[in-house]
């Protein structure tokens, strides 16, 4: 097609106009919110404000105000682009701006609830738009303090912040999804969400929101289903914290909204600092989102468990080795012995069930052959508390209530490091979204068949609620025979892998885990 085909779409706040390029439309930096700047700081999202005329959508929008984060290997994350509070917009890849009503996937990233944004290079949806003939939108949303911070109570109201508007951006987002994304080429009544780490941990949340049914009508969660939702109590003392940090009182509500983003962002690292450990107020995520009883009422999975989200297909997984990641970044852990592996889970995990566990991880590897140092071990265990375990609970929560569930298993190796990375935290989003390095990710045939196999699935997950596509073959739901799809150099699925280990946590009470 011309690259003057015709750009320019009209949604609920006004036309915008976008590029056609490659044999698809794309739009930057469309608005789905109103700002949530001045008065609007921590309130939840009002409606986009209407515009006259065609707005340019050529350039991504300016993401949320986060601290920036160096990993080495990890350049493609790194966050160069301009920040600011107004900073609530999406983008869109589109086949056709047609009525074909094709498959929608909303992509939510990660970054611990502090870091990310949804025009980050690795978050490009064009391979997927053009593979699967689907829209693809990425998102902002508000994030650190501005956008999981609980100040309702400490203010006494004067700030009704629940803690979770981070939330409830990515619901206004999707409510745009819905309210527009006909005029895009995308079916509103087939939208699937999915997202990595607090990505995934957004979604598993929104499954348990009563404001959210209906938003969305599948989910894929990476890396990630809810399980570091806070209590409202903690989330007050956590807002408590942040008040002295900035030094500021309760009924200062002028001098709060009137705070640089930079003081805030200054703030929240030393509450970071503060909070690392060791104590009760130790936490490795600081701001996420909180049970407050009306936003997110109760804890995610029970809610789960009590059908909130009953008519929903879920597709989820872990990589695994998903805590190597973490644990690379700790300039300590090659001195780690087993006195300091056992005070470190005894950190997340209450002292009288660590034993058990270590023996559990420790015959299971034996068995198979590998390692079993204390580094290996630690990372195996809170690898599974903090993701594999926490999925598989959400997965049978689904199962038993009759939803499609479906589960996999990210095993392929980073290169990265001497190998020693093994397959971590977000290795698996290169293959996802079909942009990978031979550094980190690896490169060549078998990565390539992976990535395409990956998306394959994901369409077709995507597309009709089964992952089955010609690429994978089929790939039954996890069901009682715990069916899980192997995703590595040869995928294939398989009944019930890491049995002994998923095993030794059913000696562990679901709400045990701590800190996370």
């Amino acid at each position: 097609m011309a690259e003057n085909e015709k750009t320019v779409v009209e949604t609920k706040g006004g036309k915008v106009k976008g590029r056609h390029q490659d044999g698809l439309y794309l739009f930057k930096g469309i608005p789905y919110a109103a700002p949530p700047v001045g008065k609007r700081r921590w309130m939840p999202p009002e409606p986009v404000e209407p515009w006259t005329g065609v707005r340019p959508a050529l350039e991504f929008g300016k993401v949320a105000p986060q601290n920036a984060l160096s990993i080495p290997f990890l350049e493609a994350l790194h966050m160069d682009e301009p920040q600011d509070e107004d900073c609530l917009y999406l983008n869109i890849w589109s086949p056709g701006l047609d009525d074909a009503r094709r498959p929608v996937l909303v992509w939510i990233h990660g970054g611990a609830f502090n870091m990310g944004s949804g025009s980050q290079l690795p978050y490009n949806g064009s391979k997927f738009a053009v593979r699967g003939n689907a829209v693809v939108v990425t998102i902002n949303y508000r994030l650190g303090p501005l956008g999981f911070l609980n100040l309702n109570e400490v203010t006494a109201g004067s700030f009704p912040a629940t803690g979770n508007e981070g939330l409830l951006d990515q619901m206004a987002a999707l409510g745009w999804v819905r309210d527009n994304i006909a005029a895009f080429g995308g079916d509103p009544d087939n939208v699937t969400v999915f997202g990595e780490s607090a990505g995934g941990m957004s979604i598993g949340c929104m499954m348990a929101m009563p404001s959210a049914r209906g938003l969305f009508h599948k989910a894929i969660l990476q890396s990630g289903v809810g399980s570091t939702a806070v209590t409202r109590e903690m989330a007050v003392r956590v807002a408590e914290q942040f008040l002295k940090v900035v030094g500021l009182g309760p009924k200062d509500v002028d001098a709060l909204r009137a705070l640089p983003v930079e003081r805030l962002l200054s703030a929240d690292m030393e509450l970071r600092v503060r909070m690392a450990g060791p104590g009760e107020m130790a936490r490795v995520t600081v701001t996420a989102p909180v049970i407050d009883g009306k936003v997110l009422p109760v804890v995610p999975l029970e809610a789960i468990k009590q059908r909130s989200a009953a008519n929903v297909p879920v597709l989820a997984g872990t990589n695994l080795e998903e805590w190597k990641l973490f644990g690379m970044m700790d300039p300590d852990i090659a001195k780690l012995d087993e006195a300091g592996m056992v005070k470190r889970l005894q950190f997340f995990i209450p002292p009288e069930f660590v034993p058990g566990l270590v023996g559990a991880y420790r015959n299971a590897r034996t068995k198979r052959g590998q390692a079993t140092t204390p580094f290996e071990l630690l990372s195996a265990i809170l690898t599974d508390l903090m993701f594999r375990v926490q999925a598989l609970r959400v997965i049978e929560a689904q199962h038993r209530q009759g939803a499609p569930s479906y589960n996999y298993l990210f095993t392929w190796k980073s290169p990265a490091m001497g190998g020693i990375l093994g397959a971590c935290h977000v290795l698996e989003i290169g293959f996802v979204f079909g942009i990978y390095n031979d550094a980190f990710c690896g490169s060549g045939p078998a990565a390539d068949r992976l990535s395409q196999s990956i998306q394959d699935a994901w369409l077709a997950f995507a597309r009709a609620g089964n992952p089955s596509c010609k690429s994978l073959g089929k790939w039954p739901p996890y069901g009682d025979q715990r069916i899980t799809m192997i995703l590595d150099k040869e995928c294939h699925t398989q009944e019930a892998p890491y049995e002994d280990e998923r095993r030794a946590w059913d000696l562990v009470p679901e709400l045990a885990s701590r800190n996370l």
